[in-house]
């Protein structure tokens, strides 16, 4: 793996004298030196698909650099990555980080400004090019195609989903989608949902969105070689809930919920509850202030954690799981009920809404509630903890099948690159797509 600063590498400026070849360029703002949310996750294993489909040498990867001494920086998480892109022989771009505010506009244009420019500098030596922009940040980069670039755009959320109070960001991106259909650009939809507001909300036409289901690689469906020691309160069994700590998340719900069951007098396992932050918040959030605080005021058996670490992820696979709760009020997709599918873990309990309406199929895969009602999710959690054996099993059987199915993410991504871009995945000549 190269990784540049300035200059093209030497594959490239070889390319020159020998004959153009392919490319296929990924931006992305999170996932390649680690991750603090699930669009972390789905940005590699998006990285590790293409890095196995397409041909070898062919993948160029722009990330914002985060330094080795940064807390979003994680070693082991980077260090596996690297080693992915070594085996693909890909080029990596570094790009300088921008410090405007998280989410704001303007950091979005400067990230889009520093991608589409660096990605320009790979198409100049590239006799085509596909650009793929990964998650909202980078949806601005439809000025930066040239004729022989195809532009891909992937949006795993959306403003006006999440923060409906922000216009002046939901308007960008509508203008950025926008944009991008006007230069052919395509529209990954990661979701039923997702491709329905991109219609209704956003303006775009169906005819220039494409369903790149969002799911899991092979290693995601495999058991961890180690996981995380579970702290003591949780070892006779536990819930676990886990995800950014924001409103949207619905934790606030989740313990609405647990204190209902309490007045019934229901007996409710210890609650693992990672609302996390990113390491760059020393301090907890508002947040997690007023989740700790509600967790004292009713005497609620839950652990709050609050660091992000992936190894959290690994407690999916430990048989004092009781169930997994998903409370989000609004969910542009959900990982998580795939990955807890995929671990046999279970039973899963879910809102219904957006994207989890998908995959969380009452009595099917597992158990449903309204979204922002806790009693409907103290009703559907209780229906879970009291579920009998064999339907457990059904349903684990039921979730797993669900993933192998349709949450395929290398042969949902293989397809859409098939077919906006077919002459990606084709051999070339000059040594360029040799057997890995």
């Amino acid at each position: 793996m190269r990784i540049n600063h300035a200059t093209p590498p030497p594959s490239l400026t070889d390319a020159l004298e020998t004959g153009l070849q392919p490319r296929v360029v990924v931006a992305v703002h999170e996932g390649f030196y680690g991750a603090s949310s699930g669009t972390g996750f789905s940005n590699r294993a998006f990285l590790t698909a293409l890095a196995r489909i397409l041909p070898t040498g062919r993948l160029s990867v722009i990330a914002p650099h985060v330094p080795d001494t940064a807390g979003a920086h994680d070693q082991r998480w980077t260090r596996e990555v690297q080693q992915m892109l070594d085996k693909a022989e890909a080029q990596v771009i570094a790009i300088p980080a921008v410090h405007a505010p998280p989410g704001s506009v303007h950091g979005s244009m400067q990230l889009c400004d520093l991608a589409g420019e660096a990605a320009l500098r790979v198409a100049d030596r590239a006799s085509r090019c596909l650009l793929i922009g990964l998650d909202v940040p980078l949806l601005g980069l439809a000025p930066y195609t040239s004729p022989t670039m195809d532009l891909l755009l992937v949006p795993r959320s959306a403003a006006a989903l999440t923060r409906p109070e922000d216009l002046s960001r939901s308007r960008w991106e509508r203008e950025a989608l926008r944009a991008a259909i006007a230069r052919g650009g395509r529209i990954g939809a990661i979701s039923t949902h997702m491709r329905d507001h991109l219609v209704a909300s956003c303006g775009v036409p169906r005819a220039s969105i494409v369903d790149i289901p969002n799911g899991l690689i092979r290693e995601e469906m495999t058991r961890p070689a180690a996981v995380l020691p579970l702290p003591l309160k949780a070892r006779a069994g536990f819930l676990l809930a886990m995800g950014r700590a924001v409103p949207t998340k619905g934790f606030e719900d989740l313990l609405g919920a647990l204190r209902l069951l309490k007045a019934r007098g229901v007996r409710i396992p210890h609650l693992l509850l990672a609302a996390v932050a990113s390491e760059g918040n020393r301090r907890l959030t508002s947040h997690q202030t007023d989740l700790a605080a509600s967790i004292r005021a009713h005497d609620l058996d839950a652990t709050l954690i609050t660091r992000f670490t992936p190894s959290v992820r690994s407690w999916l696979h430990s048989p004092a799981l009781r169930a997994v709760v998903v409370p989000s009020r609004e969910e542009p997709f959900g990982r998580i009920p795939l990955e807890a599918f995929a671990a046999g873990a279970g039973p899963v309990v879910a809102t219904s809404a957006g994207g989890l309406a998908q995959t969380v199929i009452e009595g099917e895969t597992g158990f449903t509630s309204a979204p922002r009602d806790s009693k409907s999710l103290a009703s559907a959690l209780h229906r879970a903890l009291t579920v009998l054996p064999r339907e457990r099993e059904r349903l684990r059987i039921a979730g797993a099948a669900l993933v192998r199915s349709r949450h395929d993410y290398e042969a949902n991504i293989a397809s859409v690159i098939g077919h906006i871009s077919p002459w990606a995945l084709a051999p070339s000549s000059a040594g360029e797509g040799r057997p890995r």
